[in-house]
């Protein structure tokens, strides 16, 4: 139906469905006939319209309906200035004793209509003369529809209150409170959920049925992982090992960090199995624990902490190939180590930068994971068999639904088939063969992997709803009540309000929180979104980056097992921190940056980003202030700029269903530019520094370094000082003087938030731009 702001008359006598559009638009079957309350479907016979023809965004505009309805798609719906043709009789005519039009009836005049035109009263005011079903109930209508509102609004207050009664009980409850009507349509998982139910009851022992199925089965199936069974493992002649000197000092590396992540190997036991290997020096020794074993030491070195040297930056790529090589590349009987080295493997190419690799070997883990069954609960495990099982699982559960936010990539794990129990918050050392032991009083938790996966397990929502052109403020509402309670699963220092020091491997863990926020409001920056939900989520962005800022504020060496989703998030806050004039907290964050440099290869390709936004920014602050400009129009002309705006989208523009700088047709897209990562793979043009970064020598050596990046944002911080004391006076309004003070989650819902320009140790409020 057209909108009610198109019609063609001056005056609508009133806002109710004119009963005669239906009948104007032609019998069934006629070219102009649409069926009312149902889409038009295509034909089977015909295939899908031309690209030209399809709605700009997918679907089609409220707008586009209303010029369809009415654009020569058949008989016009109203009569020009109220004289319709005169000679047809009228479509309808409600037979009653008040022969009053629907005008006449709201101005309680007498209406002459008749059965072939219009009264005069409407005739000489150009509205159309009508006669509807609903009019006599209108008023009442409306009040029972405000009824039915304060009845829903009543009822869920009582759900609000019921849900609250129930947590206090300790009742688990869908993982969602929210006080609007525009929640998040996506459900999320509970923080805190209960052992799945298995699947069955046990059946009785069917020991001479399983052995004769394993051996009938052969050639024709292969027997379930889902209980212990010994597979033969291929041997291979040992290779050249590296020092045990050198082994030692990697595997503390790993301990130290990426095991405090993604604990899936039983350090005790692998630390006896190295030391018996280096030993005794056997001549043959399993295929896939050797591969484990190298991927294990390529995983710490990119993790240790002794400085950078050209060795050991090549020592990773050489660790690899060595695990590559011990891996058998026509396996079609898969065992544990096998998943846990093809996992390590993903997740070292994924720091070393080479992510398209990273992704290729993602997807093997899983395929090799769910062909053992990992996904499916089981007791037939030993207790350390099974607990590894569990944590190998969700370990590679993180990484495909890590990486596939990242690139904007469908996930290869499908939450329906995780019928897996969390693992558990229990220390390896405290893991035995007769069960899990831990002293009283003894703190049983080194790792973050379970606090991990609670925020992990929202990504499918979040990913969902990147798929919406724009995420209303209830969705994100409730995405943030959720990861809030997420939070609330770390230790207390991680709280971003806290002031407390913050251990440096609480850092990566806290990533995976702030990059789903971050990636969530930042949607929103989309030149579709309304100019009121681009600053919102501007406004949003730029609180996320404050927090991210105190948290690296209060680490000693936030380099110290950084990981390159934390490159990636420091990144995206610096550019929201640049344009929103928070100069300092900036620093923060690219300071952070350039300490990580070197251990992480996307950093060099962030700080060389970081300088072309500067200038560029630089350069349009600087022509904006060419005259007297306040500080709030400045940040309102800044945060407006689509060309500023694509260039903080960075990453985002890399996503095909995200991106909007490339939206654009074939003949005006522009030359792709050949990159290093074009050169001939293999050896050690793989893991070479080009190939890694993405970047020519000249390129990863002309744009300034650090700290010319760092001695440029102060200098702007300077101009910008003494440009706004000479020129004009400040309002100084109330706020929050110190990125420690930034509020550690934004209450939802908040149309206000809190200020987010800097000025040195003044902050100036972008709220009263939304």
């Amino acid at each position: 139906m057209a909108d009610p702001g198109r019609h063609p008359y001056q005056r609508s006598p009133n806002m109710v469905p004119r009963y005669e559009t239906a009948h104007s638009l032609g019998p069934p079957g006629h070219p102009g006939h649409h069926s009312s309350g149902m889409a038009q479907l295509p034909s089977v016979s015909h295939g899908f319209p031309p690209f030209s023809q399809r709605p700009h965004s997918g679907m089609m505009s409220r707008d586009s309906m209303s010029d369809s309805m009415g654009s020569g798609h058949g008989p016009p719906t109203s009569m020009q200035g109220g004289m319709g043709s005169q000679n047809q009789k009228r479509a309808y005519r409600q037979r009653r004793k008040d022969p009053s039009c629907d005008a006449c009836r709201e101005r309680k005049v007498k209406c002459d209509a008749t059965e072939t035109s219009s009264c005069s009263e409407c005739s000489s005011r150009n509205v159309k003369c009508q006669f509807t079903k609903e009019t006599n109930r209108r008023m009442s209508s409306i009040k029972q529809v405000q009824d039915l509102e304060k009845q829903i609004e009543k009822v869920k207050r009582q759900n609000i209150n019921y849900r609250r009664m129930l947590n206090d009980c300790n009742v688990p409850v869908q993982d969602m409170e929210v006080e609007s009507g525009d929640a998040s349509p996506f459900p999320l998982p509970i923080v805190d959920p209960e052992p799945r139910p298995k699947r069955g009851a046990p059946l009785p022992e069917l020991p001479r049925v399983r052995s004769n199925m394993r051996n009938m089965s052969k050639g024709i199936w292969a027997t379930p992982h889902t209980f212990e069974h010994t597979i033969p493992a291929r041997q291979i002649d040992v290779p050249d090992m590296p020092p045990k000197a050198m082994v030692d000092e990697l595997l503390d590396a790993y301990y130290n960090t990426a095991h405090s992540m993604f604990p899936i190997i039983h350090l005790p036991i692998f630390r006896r199995e190295v030391d018996e290997l280096y030993r005794s020096a056997p001549r043959q020794v399993s295929s896939s624990w050797l591969s484990m074993f190298f991927a294990v030491l390529a995983t710490g070195s990119l993790f240790s902490l002794q400085p950078p040297t050209p060795n050991s930056y090549s020592r990773p790529g050489d660790l690899l190939d060595s695990a590559r090589k011990a891996i058998d590349p026509w396996c079609d009987e898969y065992n544990l180590d096998d998943v846990r080295a093809l996992f390590l493997i993903a997740l070292s190419l994924n720091e070393m930068n080479i992510r398209t690799s990273a992704w290729s070997w993602t997807g093997r883990a899983v395929r090799a994971a769910q062909s053992l069954a990992l996904y499916t609960e089981s007791d037939a495990w030993s207790v350390i068999e099974g607990e590894m099982r569990r944590r190998t699982w969700w370990a590679i559960y993180v990484l495909d639904r890590t990486m596939s936010s990242e690139f904007g990539h469908p996930f290869l794990i499908d939450d329906a088939d995780c019928d897996v129990r969390l693992p558990a918050a229990v220390d390896d050392h405290y893991i035995q063969s007769d069960g899990m032991h831990v002293p009283e009083g003894a703190e049983p938790l080194t790792h973050s992997l379970l606090a991990i996966i609670h925020v992990v397990r929202s990504y499918s929502g979040v990913l969902k709803s990147l798929q919406l052109p724009s995420i209303p403020a209830g969705h994100l509402s409730s995405f943030d009540g959720h990861l809030r309670k997420c939070l609330n699963t770390f230790p207390p220092a991680c709280d971003p309000a806290s002031t407390v020091a913050l251990a440096p491997h609480f850092l990566p863990p806290l990533a995976y929180l702030l990059h789903a926020r971050f990636i969530l409001h930042r949607h929103n920056l989309a030149p579709n979104c309304e100019p009121e939900t681009r600053f919102a989520a501007l406004e949003q962005c730029s609180r996320i980056a404050l927090e991210t800022a105190s948290l690296v504020s209060r680490s000693n060496n936030p380099a110290e097992g950084a990981t390159a989703l934390f490159v990636m998030h420091l990144f995206r806050c610096a550019l929201v921190l640049l344009i929103t004039a928070s100069f300092e907290p900036a620093v923060a964050c690219i300071q952070a940056l350039a300490a990580i440099d070197g251990r992480r290869d996307v950093a060099t390709p962030c700080g060389r980003y970081l300088a072309f936004f500067v200038n560029i920014l630089d350069a349009k602050r600087t022509k904006l202030s060419e005259h007297p400009i306040s500080a709030t129009s400045l940040l309102t002309a800044l945060a407006g700029d689509e060309e500023l705006l694509a260039y903080v989208s960075a990453d985002a523009q890399a996503s095909p269903p995200r991106t909007w700088v490339w939206a654009m047709d074939s003949d005006n897209a522009l030359p792709q530019s050949p990159s290093i990562r074009s050169s001939p793979a293999g050896g050690a043009s793989t893991f070479s520094r080009g190939h890694r970064t993405g970047l020519t020598e000249d390129e990863a050596h002309n744009w300034g370094g650090w700290l010319k990046l760092e001695n440029t944002i102060r200098a702007i911080l300077k101009d910008s000082e003494q440009l706004w004391s000479n020129k004009m006076a400040l309002k100084q309004e109330p706020g929050v003087t110190s990125i420690n003070s930034a509020p550690r989650m934004p209450e939802p819902p908040r149309r206000s938030p809190e200020s987010i320009m800097h000025k040195g140790s003044d902050r100036i409020s972008i709220a009263n731009i939304i």
